[in-house]
């Protein structure tokens, strides 16, 4: 057997190193002291015959070599952390962590009421929840920081070959208006009537925004000629808007149910058109899936009111 010219511990000096920019920074965050780092560095250089870091810099500046060691440094490592969670996840859910991810506004309204039903089930599980953009919850799924996800979005086109993307449930996206408005007394309104609205809307590279928009230049519609009071970034401050009568708005029916009970809100339908879009489980199927990943996906999710038909 050939022994290895490095160790993890080395590994992980290296890694501490290129995260925190200094060895010192370093050294603190690995509760160790900057002249054992140096050592280690020094002995693995040694090993491998090689010059890690560029002497001439005053920064860590790393060489080609030790920027191809931190490379495959990282996939050892990351490969070490999955076979240490695949050990203690072997027989049953005896704690462990379940990293879920999720789009603003599934990640918003869905996945509390998902993570609490799972959490009375498993209590022994901590469950952690990223709440961000399409494409950044993609990313930390490809790159393994998140166990799975749910999106109501398309994963970047760099990404479609790497993810395992499942549609499994349609959102439907509500029209709302103040119970002020003459339109909140009817049961529907016409395609024209649309124009006639002031909207609070999305920002224009929001998921929704794009759905919103396919769906309604599939049925004649022209959305450019909306007139657009605002842009927010919040649908939780759009509500508010609609509330306050600002305008109107689209949102998803998910985020709503309080203020529909509460008669705060009207949803009126549009006549002849259902708004909706797809949200999609995605994980990364290179990467070990744990027990709590399986049970959360097949126990958990499919308790979504709305299942998903392929039209």
């Amino acid at each position: 057997m050939i022994d290895l010219p490095f160790t993890l511990d080395q590994l992980r000096i290296i890694k501490a190193i290129a995260s925190e920019g200094s060895f010192k920074k370093a050294a603190d965050s690995l509760y160790i002291s900057q002249p054992a780092v140096s050592l280690q560095v020094h002995n693995l250089e040694k090993q491998l015959n090689v010059l890690i870091f560029d002497r001439g810099s005053r920064k860590a500046s790393f060489t080609e070599e030790g920027e191809m060691l931190l490379r495959y440094g990282n996939r050892i490592l990351s490969l070490c952390d999955e076979t240490c969670r695949a050990i203690d996840d072997l027989h049953n859910l005896q704690g462990g962590t379940l990293i879920v991810g999720a789009s603003q506004t599934t990640g918003t309204y869905l996945m509390p009421r998902l993570i609490g039903l799972f959490r009375q089930k498993y209590p022994q599980v901590a469950v952690q929840l990223q709440v961000h953009s399409t494409r950044r919850i993609a990313w930390s799924v490809a790159n393994g920081h998140i166990n799975l996800a749910i999106i109501g979005g398309e994963v970047p086109i760099e990404l479609k070959n790497m993810l395992q993307v499942t549609s499994y449930a349609e959102d439907e996206l509500a029209l709302i208006l103040p119970k002020s408005h003459p339109f909140s007394v009817l049961r529907s309104i016409q395609k024209e009537d649309l124009y006639r609205l002031r909207f609070i809307a999305l920002d224009r590279q929001s998921t929704i925004r794009k759905v919103i928009d396919k769906v309604l230049n599939q049925n004649g519609i022209d959305s450019t000629r909306f007139k657009i009071e605002m842009e927010l970034n919040s649908v939780e401050a759009i509500k508010n808007a609609v509330q306050s009568g600002l305008g109107a708005a689209f949102v998803s029916v998910s985020a709503i149910a309080k203020e529909l009970e509460l008669g705060v809100l009207q949803w009126v339908k549009i006549e002849d058109i259902i708004i909706k879009r797809t949200l999609s489980i995605i994980v990364n199927p290179k990467k070990y899936r744990s027990k709590a990943s399986e049970i959360f996906s097949k126990e958990i999710l499919t308790l979504f009111v709305s299942p998903y038909v392929d039209d």
